[in-house]
């Protein structure tokens, strides 16, 4: 099992900057990815941004040159940093790690841009 605890999010204005964190713990020995997702009212859950345990990235395109995604091993940590931020990025924010037989969730944290 593993458990993860998102924290980071709240409410900026349009073209502000946030930072998501989470932190896994539990049975983390091999991690294929860690990534974030976010799902808007009435939208389905979307990709946002992943890290594999390599190191190389990808991006939703929504977010391409904006969002950063980047991880502490030390931590077993994985963080978003989110800037020039829009409206149409409100939504829950998820963080997910993906590990040899099994894929987690976290709770997820609330991010609004108000305009």
């Amino acid at each position: 099992q593993v458990q993860l605890v998102e924290s980071g999010g709240g409410l900026v204005q349009a073209g502000g900057s946030l930072r998501l964190s989470c932190k896994a713990s539990g049975s983390i020995f091999s991690i294929i990815y860690m990534g974030w997702y976010r799902q808007a009212p009435g939208n389905e859950r979307e990709r946002v941004a992943i890290i594999l345990s390599g190191g190389s990235t990808d991006y939703g395109d929504s977010v391409k040159g904006r969002f950063t995604i980047s991880r502490d091993n030390a931590k077993s940590t994985v963080y978003l940093q989110m800037n020039s931020l829009k409206p149409e990025d409100t939504a829950v924010y998820y963080c997910k790690v993906v590990v040899p037989g099994g894929v987690f969730w976290g709770q997820g944290t609330q991010v609004t841009v108000s305009s």
